[in-house]
């Protein structure tokens, strides 16, 4: 298969093909500045951590969202340039925050892989203080990181329109997702968390950035009708809270060991009797945690009723974010490829096979 240049049509309902043409929007630009590195005579392997972090898994559900919103909106179902770049600079984004969020939680493996810092400190495994660099390496990498997101945006031949509101709704997100990280760091200090405070940091953390402001981005490019924007933000509301309950449920060791009060672990608090209690404290916030105690965390979620609980919240926000969709006069086909990408992000079974 040849790989798609940034030439190439990006059909909206195509997702495939989308994340394709994103993808190589990233890597063009990627490539640019290690040959701007190699000039100045900077650091190779700086540029090239970023490449590798960025291109390391990732289903490009930012970009996607927002290139579906300009289609939802009434812009074309093959996707401008300008709107791709666009796009692409939320996932250049997206790499500044969880590199960033790594270093915050110490993250120990993402998806199976190092986490930034942790890369940079093998990187420099010979200096005295490589477990130190990596992290400052790693945080001085999601500021370039943010600056390109910048960089990407400010260089997508937006109109004057285009880019006025895209500056508003960046700036919103980019302060959101500051205050759901404050929260977060707020909360790990608490012994109890009441599930709307838990919500809410679900709310500013991730479900602004994740898919509420993708989409209106992509909308208000599109210059969308209030009706159509009313409906994808109530998607995208219902939809974020969904997927990161979804998360929570899968990611239950590495919450563990950052002593993340979730929503599901405060249900298993909650519910809990004195023994399981104390059990489920003890675990919290112990980096050493191995797979044996993840899975008496989860013994416990189970036998409180939590994770049945977070599962029903899970399909109940899933199935509101899809009637949503029904609200509004949107193309057919943008509909359909919001709904399987809401099905794929709740894991949830779908019976197309396409990889988002």
């Amino acid at each position: 298969m040849h790989p798609r240049t940034t030439d190439d049509p990006a059909i909206a309902t195509d997702l495939v093909a989308l994340r394709e043409r994103i993808d190589a929007v990233l890597e063009t630009f990627l490539a640019a500045k290690a040959r701007e590195a190699d000039k100045a005579q900077l650091p190779s392997d700086y540029v090239d951590a970023l490449h590798s972090f960025v291109f390391t898994g990732g289903k490009r559900t930012r970009p996607l969202l927002c290139a579906l919103g300009w289609f939802a909106a009434g812009g074309s179902e093959r996707i401008p340039n300008a709107i791709v770049r666009a796009a692409a600079s939320l996932e250049m984004y997206h790499a500044a925050v969880l590199i960033h969020n790594d270093i915050i939680g110490d993250t120990v493996l993402r998806h199976g892989h190092l986490p930034l810092h942790r890369a940079m400190s093998a990187r420099y495994a010979d200096r005295s203080d490589a477990d130190g660099f990596g992290r400052h390496a790693a945080a001085l990498l999601g500021n370039l990181a943010l600056i390109w997101s910048d960089e990407l945006l400010s260089t997508a031949h937006l109109t004057a329109r285009q880019r006025a509101a895209a500056v508003s709704i960046v700036s919103t997100m980019r302060a959101d997702v500051i205050y759901g990280q404050f929260l977060d760091l707020l909360a790990t200090a608490r012994s109890e968390l009441a599930l709307d405070e838990a919500l809410r940091i679900i709310r500013y953390k991730v479900v602004a950035y994740t898919c509420e402001r993708p989409l209106e981005l992509g909308a208000s490019l599109a210059g969308a009708p209030g009706e159509t924007r009313e409906a994808l933000a109530v998607y995208a509301r219902l939809l974020g809270e969904a997927f990161q309950l979804n998360r929570d449920l899968q990611g239950v060791l590495d919450d563990l060991r950052r002593g993340r009060r979730t929503v599901v672990i405060g249900l298993a608090l909650q519910r809990a009797d004195t023994p399981r209690q104390r059990e489920l404290c003890r675990l919290l916030g112990d980096p050493t945690l191995d797979e044996d105690d993840a899975q008496r965390c989860r013994d416990i979620l189970t036998a409180t009723g939590a994770h049945a609980e977070v599962e029903r919240m899970v399909a109940q926000r899933r199935d509101q974010a899809l009637s949503a969709l029904d609200r509004a006069p949107m193309p057919t086909p943008a509909v359909a490829a919001l709904r399987l990408l809401a099905i794929r992000l709740t894991h949830a079974r779908a019976d197309s096979s396409a990889a988002v």
